[in-house]
């Protein structure tokens, strides 16, 4: 019971622990994951800007804020929403805005506005709360505003380098090759036939090698020119960084699981120990009580006994009469315990032998029927085949608690039948009567211990409600099952199996079968 106990402790723990490492590795896979998504697309968008200043192309609004946003990424803006931003903070914007030197700062609309204009006459208005850049405009973006001379484009980080450039015409033709290194694709003509509908358009591809490549691609506002510019960028660099991530968190969760696993049978141990110990206690005073009852009840019952024979007196002889019936009851109480206590330590010994069911059962039957003529019920026979390898004293006792169950609530002119079959590699066995039936809600605690049906079947006589459990456990120290169907008003079926015995025989070519016995 504890083993299982200890199991069912670690299992949860076990699952506890997995669930939490397995909530935490995905969170953490999916905030790189989104992490990724939004710094490439954030570049791109930044590179996309470039461009088009590169083209002296009119900047699309959605692009105005892609600076800013890439800035405040970078941690470069230093920006805090709580607060109206410093000049100093404005002209670091502007600077990675245009890269170029910032000729004056002025404050516009009550100081709503941070009013920036760089030395080539550009001008840049920020929003002095918010940081966000809501009017840019642009003199010469090739041109250094101090020494007049056109300038290459800014320099980039890493995320930047790795974006190629498409200039495309209407058609997907590439126009020029602007990067210094190998294109990974051609143009993507769905994607550009969206940009030229709907002005812009951001999407994953994958390329015919596998690649898979994030591609935004833009409708130019100048006539002339491209059509459109495409920007990609390869996410292999990304997709083996996630490969690795998963790596290592499937790694550390199945490490973590193990270590885990081993703490938690540890701490179950623990946590169950003092319930094991008390338990084994509680098993070996039931035990020893029980083996001390057995001396005092013998010397009453024959005390008892002795009295009757050597007395005449009819109330004398009712109260002894009374006292060997209780002897009686608490001795079959006393074995039953001592059965019970055995069962839960796993000390119970089988003294297991080759038994034909048939025979066997011919023999209780001729015991049981005469108690059953004495109350008026008919026990019946029938079907009794299978042989199996059991303790024949403890079966006989299985037996006997289910017949004297259905005798006990058997009403006058009803019938018990016994019977027994081969079903598939086990031997089915049944006892069914005809008496009053167990209501549906009762099913599932029979065989709890002390446990008693009321009204439907309550306590009489000697029923001390420990039977079923008696009868499951030694059905089941004998590698069987044990059920009960019933109807209200109808009657009850007891049924339990056992292992069906398998011999082996041989053939002529000395080839090993096994034979399942049904007996004679």
């Amino acid at each position: 019971m504890f083993k299982l106990l200890r199991w069912q402790f670690t299992l949860f723990y076990a699952l506890a622990a997995v669930a939490i490492i397995g909530l935490v590795a995905s969170g953490a896979y999916v905030i790189v994951a989104r992490y990724f998504e939004r710094t490439t697309d954030l570049a791109l968008y930044h590179k996309m800007v470039h461009e088009f200043h590169s083209l002296n192309a009119p900047l699309p609004p959605e692009l105005t804020y892609a600076d800013i946003d890439w800035s405040i990424l970078r941690n470069e803006g230093g920006i805090t929403r709580s607060r109206m931003l410093s000049a100093e903070e404005a002209g670091r914007i502007a600077l990675s805005v245009r890269g170029g030197q910032i000729k004056r700062i002025e404050l516009k609309d009550n100081g709503r506005y941070y009013e920036v204009k760089l030395r080539d006459d550009s001008e840049i208005t920020i929003d002095a709360y918010s940081g966000r850049i809501v009017g840019i405009e642009i003199k010469d973006p090739q041109r250094d505003p101090i020494t007049g001379i056109s300038s290459p484009p800014i320099a980039y980080d890493a995320e930047i380098a790795s974006i190629f450039v498409l200039p495309l015409d209407a058609q997907g033709r590439i126009l020029f090759n602007p990067n210094p290194a190998a294109l990974p694709m051609t143009a993507d003509k769905e994607a550009l036939a969206a940009a030229l509908q709907n002005g812009s358009d951001l999407r994953t591809i994958t390329v015919s090698n596998g690649q898979r490549i994030r591609l935004l691609t833009y409708r130019l506002t100048r006539p002339d020119g491209p059509a459109a510019l495409q920007l990609g960028r390869l996410l292999t660099d990304q997709e083996q960084v996630l490969n690795q991530l998963m790596i290592g968190l499937v790694s550390f969760g199945f490490v973590g699981a193990i270590i885990i696993g081993i703490a938690s049978w540890w701490l179950a141990g623990r946590a169950l120990r003092p319930a094991e110990d008390a338990w084994a206690r509680q098993l070996r005073f039931i035990a020893s009580a029980s083996h001390e009852l057995r001396a005092p009840l013998t010397l009453i019952r024959a005390s008892a006994e002795v009295a009757l024979r050597s007395t005449t007196d009819d109330d004398h002889r009712e109260l002894l009469s009374d006292i060997l019936s209780e002897s009686d009851h608490m001795r079959r109480l006393v074995d039953d315990l001592l059965t019970l206590s055995r069962l839960d330590s796993g000390a119970l010994t089988l003294q297991r032998q080759r038994i034909d069911l048939r025979d066997f059962l011919s023999e209780l039957h001729r015991h049981v029927s005469r108690l059953g003529e004495e109350r008026g019920i008919t026990v019946m026979l029938n079907n009794a085949s299978g042989v199996v390898n059991a303790d024949p004293d403890r079966l006989r006792q299985v037996l006997l608690i289910l017949i004297d169950n259905a005798l006990r609530y058997t009403p006058v002119g009803g019938t018990i039948t016994i019977s027994a079959e081969l079903v598939g590699k086990y031997v089915r066995l049944s006892v069914r009567d005809t008496g009053c039936g167990i209501a549906p809600e009762h099913l599932p605690h029979l065989f709890e211990r002390f446990y008693r049906v009321d009204p439907a079947r309550e306590r009489t006589g000697s029923n001390a409600g420990l039977g079923l459990s008696i009868a499951k456990g030694l059905v089941e120290a004998h590698g069987g099952t044990i059920g009960v169907e019933s109807t209200l008003n109808q009657g009850t079926l007891v049924w339990f199996t056992l292992p069906a015995l398998v011999e082996q025989q041989y053939t002529d070519g000395r080839e090993k079968k096994e034979r399942v016995v049904r007996g004679r």
